[in-house]
């Protein structure tokens, strides 16, 4: 009987920083930290790069267009998740972006706010705060959740 072979799952992260600002979304009805504010994000599905993905979620997400040539990955965390998943995550950010960021899924998001980088919500999810503050420190790799 052949060894069952151990599965990574992969995310983007997208980091918009405005006048000391990021721009955090908060969950809603998706089943996983409800109520939590992350970064607009989503999963690689195959087929696409880091890049495309992060292009598709931001349109689906909040209506914003990227290019390409105007995202930079600025972190990566492998994880594991309250659930006991384990993950890769990229976080990217754009510096320049066309459109004004607002809840375009109203079925999975019911807030979107810009804070200040300073000052995160209590309700922000743990790897996301870790992220941030690892882009700052210009920390390009961490883990997070390991024993």
């Amino acid at each position: 009987m052949a060894n069952k072979r151990f599965l990574l799952r992969a995310a983007v992260y997208l980091m918009l920083i405005k006048y000391g600002n990021i721009l955090l979304v908060r969950r809603f009805n998706t089943g996983w930290q409800d109520g939590k504010y992350s970064l607009v994000s989503g999963h690689l599905d195959g087929d696409e790069t880091v890049k495309q993905v992060m292009i598709r979620e931001a349109k689906e997400e909040v209506g914003i267009s990227l290019c390409p040539k105007d995202l930079h990955v600025v972190h990566a965390m492998h994880r594991r998740s309250n659930d006991d998943l384990e993950y890769i995550d990229f976080f990217l950010l754009a510096k320049k972006w066309k459109g004004e960021p607002k809840i375009a899924e109203p079925d999975k998001c019911d807030h979107i706010k810009w804070f200040p980088l300073k000052n995160l919500p209590r309700d922000t999810l743990p790897h996301i705060k870790q992220a941030i503050k690892n882009y700052f420190n210009k920390v390009s790799f961490s883990e997070l959740g390991f024993r």
